[in-house]
C-alpha cells in the first residue's frame, strides 16, 4: 500500500498537526540528557561538556528512501541513524534528536505511526530521546533530523588531524547498504541480512567516542563510500591515503549476492555508501580499540589509492551527479 493510498483510512489531515505530535511523542520515554521534552517552544537538553555538537541530515523520498522498497518503520530507523552516526564520528555522545516531517496531507496516519515508531526505536539504540522538531505539508515526504551530542570532555576529532605513518582503521559494516541497493534494484527482496543492511543501517555508535579515548587523530562517517570519505580525511589533513584490500574482509554473504547479481564485491566495500561505519586513523597499530581494523596506512602528498594505485570508476556517491 502506498503511503497516501487512503482507502478509508485516517490520513494526516484527518487527525491534524497537534493530534500527529501527540501520536509521536505521548508515553514515549525520553533519554538522560533531555531536561525538557516536546510540548514547549523549545527543548532543553544538558550539555554537561559545555559544548554541543550538532548535525543534520536531509531524507527525501525518491532519493534517499522508497516505500516501495523500505517500509515505514526502517525508513524512520535510518533517518536516525545517518544522524547520529555523524555524531558519534566526532568522538561524542548522542544526546537527542529534532525531527522535522513534510508529507503531503493523504498520507496514511498509519504510515506515521510506523515511521514514528521506528525513529524511537532507532533512538532507543542510543539511549535517546526525539526531543521536538516540526511538521509541514509538502507534495514530497521530506525528513529532516538534527542531531545534538556531548563531547564528555574529550576534545573533538575532525576530518583534519591525520598524519603520515598512521594506520587507517574502519569500524562496522562495508557494502552491505550498497549490496542491498543491489537487490532492490533487480526486483528481489532478499537475502533479508543484505536488503535489511540497507533499509536500516546500523551504525557502531559506542566505536566514535571509543576511538577517540584511544587517540584517534582524524575520524569520519562512512556515508558516500568508503574511499570517498577517507578522500575527505586525506584532503582536510593534506595527506595521502593507500588502502589495502588485503586487510579488508569481505563477508561471504556478499560475494554470494555478487556472483549471483553479476557484480564485483570488492566494488561494493570500497565505494558503497549508507553503511555508516566510522573511519578513522591511528597513530600507531596499538592505538586501534578493540572492535575496528586496520585497512591502509596515511603517507605524504595527496589523494586516495587502492594497493598503491589509482581506483578505477566512481569513489562513491555524488548528490548533482
Amino acid at each position: 500500500m502506498r503511503p497516501d493510498s487512503t482507502q478509508g483510512q485516517e490520513t494526516v489531515a484527518d487527525v491534524g498537526e497537534f493530534g500527529l505530535i501527540r501520536r509521536i511523542t505521548e508515553n514515549r520515554k525520553q533519554g538522560t540528557p533531555t531536561l525538557l521534552g516536546p510540548g514547549d517552544d523549545a527543548a532543553v537538553v544538558a550539555a554537561v561538556d559545555g559544548r554541543v555538537v550538532a548535525s543534520t541530515d536531509v531524507l527525501v523520498e525518491g532519493v534517499h528512501f522508497r516505500f516501495d522498497w523500505s517500509p515505514p518503520d526502517q525508513v524512520g530507523r535510518k533517518a536516525i541513524a545517518v544522524n547520529l552516526a555523524d555524531i558519534a564520528a566526532m568522538g561524542a555522545v548522542p544526546t537527542g534528536v529534532l525531527v522535522g516531517l513534510a508529507c503531503p496531507s493523504t498520507t496514511l496516519v498509519s504510515v506515521i505511526d510506523e515511521l514514528s515508531a521506528g525513529m524511537w526505536h532507532e533512538a532507543s539504540r542510543a539511549r535517546i530521546g526525539i526531543i521536538g522538531g516540526d511538521m509541514a505539508n509538502s507534495d514530497t515526504m521530506v525528513i529532516s533530523v538534527t542531531a545534538l551530542g556531548d563531547l564528555e570532555g574529550r576534545m573533538p576529532v575532525t576530518r583534519g588531524g591525520a598524519m603520515p605513518g598512521d594506520i587507517v582503521a574502519v569500524a562496522g559494516r562495508l557494502g552491505w547498504s550498497a549490496a542491498g541497493l543491489a537487490v532492490l534494484g533487480r526486483g528481489f527482496r532478499s537475502p533479508v541480512t543484505v536488503v535489511g543492511a540497507h533499509r536500516a543501517p546500523e551504525p557502531p555508535y559506542a566505536a566514535g567516542p571509543q576511538a577517540a579515548d584511544c587517540g584517534a587523530t582524524a575520524m569520519i562517517d562512512v556515508s558516500d563510500g568508503l574511499l570517498a570519505d577517507l578522500g575527505h580525511i586525506g584532503v582536510a589533513s593534506n595527506v595521502a591515503i593507500d588502502v589495502r584490500t588485503d586487510l579488508i574482509e569481505v563477508h561471504q554473504r556478499l560475494i554470494d549476492v555478487a556472483q549471483a547479481l553479476g557484480a564485483d564485491p570488492r566494488h561494493w566495500v570500497l565505494t558503497g555508501g549508507e553503511d555508516h561505519a566510522l573511519a578513522a586513523t591511528f597513530p600507531d597499530p596499538g592505538a586501534i580499540p578493540e572492535g575496528w581494523r586496520a585497512i591502509g596506512t596515511v603517507t605524504r602528498g595527496s589523494g586516495v589509492t587502492v594497493d598503491g594505485s589509482a581506483y578505477e570508476g566512481a569513489a562513491g556517491w555524488q548528490h548533482w551527479r
